[in-house]
């Protein structure tokens, strides 16, 4: 376990049904090993129901719903992919409304695969590189932004971070760019780890996502 994340807590926001599995837990378990908080919220309570590909795959606690959620008591957001998954947010007036307000508050995000589809419909990719699951390109460019086909694009000229990448096979940079950008920005310029006291250090979340 790192440290680089310590004292933050992330939001990753996914629909009750069709997140692809792999996009939210390996995002999920980098947050936790850097020394952040991963918190599920969704549309409604009780469990989400991941895929793998078409598959059902595992289910997972909600920790929030997205309505009695407030934005502001997170450092970042994370939108899995997964087709079924950000078509269903795009529609939840509250999904949208809680994704913009991290752009509102100049707060990182980020999106992989297909979660684009929700930034679309928040307003919020218009001058952004984005990269995304080819088949969201189109969607992208008519909405304003500039695809980008990298496997880890962070974007810096709007009103705050937004990291993006292509699909499962990015996720190692995709992670590794969450824990360098999902970093308090004091503390950016510092060696992961570097200054952190005993104290600090005992705040280290090893929460649950299994």
């Amino acid at each position: 376990m790192t440290n680089e994340l310590v004292g933050t807590r992330i939001a990753f926001l996914v629909a009750p049904e069709g997140v692809e599995q792999v996009e939210l837990t390996a995002p999920w378990q980098a947050v936790q090993e850097a020394g952040g908080e991963s918190v599920l919220v969704s549309t409604v309570p009780g469990k989400i129901q991941a895929f793998r590909h078409l598959d059902r795959a595992d289910q997972f606690d909600v920790d929030e719903t997205v309505g009695q959620s407030d934005p502001a008591a997170f450092d970042a957001l994370v939108l899995p992919g997964g087709v079924a998954n950000p078509d269903f947010l795009r529609s939840q007036r509250d999904a949208v409304r809680f994704t913009r307000a991290f752009f509102d508050a100049g707060r990182p995000v980020a999106v992989v695969c297909h979660g684009p589809w929700t930034l679309i419909d928040a307003e919020v990719v218009r001058g952004r590189r984005i990269a995304s699951w080819p088949s969201v390109r189109t969607d992208l460019v008519n909405a304003g932004a500039t695809w980008v086909d990298e496997e880890a694009v962070v974007d810096t000229a709007g009103p705050n971070t937004l990291i993006s990448s292509r699909r499962p096979d990015d996720l190692k940079a995709f992670c590794a760019a969450i824990v360098d950008h999902f970093r308090p920005a004091g503390d950016r310029s510092r060696p992961a780890g570097a200054g952190l006291n005993d104290a600090e250090a005992a705040h280290l979340d090893a929460d649950k996502l299994r």
